[in-house]
């Protein structure tokens, strides 16, 4: 009696599938959105505002939205904030069968150039600036 044990199979009652509305959004929806979003967030979370700033979205295809971003560590900052946006902008035109592509590019970084970097590029064209530099020692801190 112990050994035996009684399996009773569970019925799952299958819903149907609902059908999402999927009305037809423009890239310059898309761009509007993405550009009132950033706004919003510069002003509630500067650290993931200056991650994603630079990233690119635009429309592909109807159902698909392209996502360029320059690394992952942008891209994970993006990922706290992707559901708050794509929630709102789907709501915003009616369009529920959205699908993210992310492709990275490395070129959309952002370099920050200090001084001393645009001076050591200035003396490689001109090497009399690293003489003058010597001579009367360039405070490049401030």
């Amino acid at each position: 009696m112990l050994e035996k044990s009684e399996e009773k199979a569970e019925i799952v009652a299958e819903k149907p599938q609902e059908k999402l509305p999927s009305n037809h959004f423009t890239d310059t929806d898309l761009q509007q959105e993405w550009q009132k979003f950033l706004q919003n967030l510069q002003s509630d979370d500067v650290i993931v505002f200056n991650a994603i700033s630079s990233f690119r979205i635009r429309k592909k295809d109807e159902d698909i939205i392209e996502i360029t971003y320059p690394s992952d560590s942008a891209k994970s900052e993006f990922e706290k904030v992707r559901a708050d946006f794509f929630n709102h902008f789907m709501h915003k035109v009616n369009h529920y069968n959205i699908k993210i592509e992310y492709r990275n590019d490395v070129t959309l970084k952002k370099e920050i150039v200090t001084k001393r970097m645009l001076f050591d590029k200035l003396a490689a064209i001109n090497p009399v600036l690293n003489e003058l530099d010597e001579l009367f020692k360039f405070d490049f801190n401030s």
